[in-house]
């Protein structure tokens, strides 16, 4: 009897790991460590992760093996821009895998050191890509030597969208939070009588995108960085998704098949989220309705933004049609 099922054991594992081999999909990611971070980027747990389904023998077999490395790629921003939903996209493939909450590594933890970092990583096997998010690395100034101590190959990923609505964005989100801070005007100026835009409010600095992009090309060449628009990733969605994947070097199995347009929410949704047969769409601290800004102050900073957006699209070679 034991060596009868020794052997039907072995015969399994030999023909499960044939299936692995040709291409079986990769095992549900195991939950990731919820960490300290900055208030509102960190999403719910209903954002973090979708419950996978009940996992098939095979699945069952394979979950927890692979290798857990330092990632590959890595969404470096920026906050209000769309990190992630594209994050929760590209967890669709089945040759990404990445931690759900943001680690906060080169900002807040380094630290800890790199051992603790990839032990935040999930299991990949051989050909898998191992992401993390983390917005306010873009605007963090050690973040880029800190990246290319790790890895001068490391892949980057910056999403983007117009500096002014992702400041009235970024204005709304703490207001939900704290009902009785000061109004977005008296915020944006240091002088309203003079127009002097306050560009030590992080919700203005954030944006001048330029700035921020010249720390980190004295360390990674621009054409290591991808530059995604927050706009067409709501627009065209399975668009921008082609130019990730074909960045990172993945074959484009992520398409228009996956997306519908959620007309109350006002942005694309998942027909089915990773692990999950279920639709998905981010939770309801995404799309929250905007305030109304007087025209003025749109209008004053937009001005403000225009020579900083007219660099950006230079260093980029992008024009992302903001004005």
């Amino acid at each position: 009897m034991l060596f009868l099922w020794l052997y039907m054991f072995y015969s399994c594992a030999g023909s499960c790991a044939g299936l692995a081999a040709r291409g079986s999909p990769a095992p549900p990611r195991a939950a990731p460590p919820l960490l300290p971070g900055e208030p509102g980027e960190e999403s719910s747990l209903e954002e973090q992760r979708v419950a996978p389904d009940a996992g098939s023998p095979i699945s069952s077999f394979f979950n927890g093996s692979g290798t857990k490395r330092l990632p590959q790629a890595i969404i470096i921003g920026v906050k209000k821009g769309g990190t992630r939903a594209l994050l929760e996209f590209l967890r669709v493939h089945p040759d990404v895998r990445a931690v759900g909450a943001e680690p906060h590594f080169f900002d807040r933890n380094y630290e800890r050191g790199l051992a603790w970092y990839r032990d935040l990583m999930p299991k990949t096997l051989e050909g898998q890509i191992t992401m993390e998010k983390t917005p306010s690395y873009f605007v963090t100034k050690e973040a880029p030597a800190r990246i290319s101590s790790m890895s001068k190959g490391t892949k980057l990923i910056v999403v983007v969208r117009d500096p002014v609505t992702r400041a009235i964005s970024d204005y709304t989100q703490t207001l939900s939070k704290k009902p009785d801070i000061p109004t977005f005007e008296s915020l944006t100026f240091k002088n309203r009588t003079t127009g002097l835009i306050d560009t030590s409010w992080s919700a203005i600095q954030i944006g001048i995108y330029a700035k921020h992009l010249e720390n980190w090309l004295l360390y990674f060449p621009v054409g290591q960085i991808l530059f995604v628009s927050g706009e067409r990733l709501i627009s065209d969605p399975a668009g921008e998704l082609g130019r990730v994947q074909d960045f990172l070097g993945l074959k484009r199995i992520i398409t228009d098949k996956h997306f519908y347009f959620n007309k109350t929410k006002g942005f694309p949704c998942l027909k089915k989220a990773e692990g999950s047969s279920k639709p998905h769409c981010l939770g309801k601290t995404k799309g929250r309705t905007h305030p109304d800004i007087d025209q003025e102050v749109v209008q004053r900073l937009r001005d403000f933004y225009r020579p900083f957006n007219m660099k950006f699209y230079q260093m980029t070679g992008q024009d992302f049609g903001w004005d």
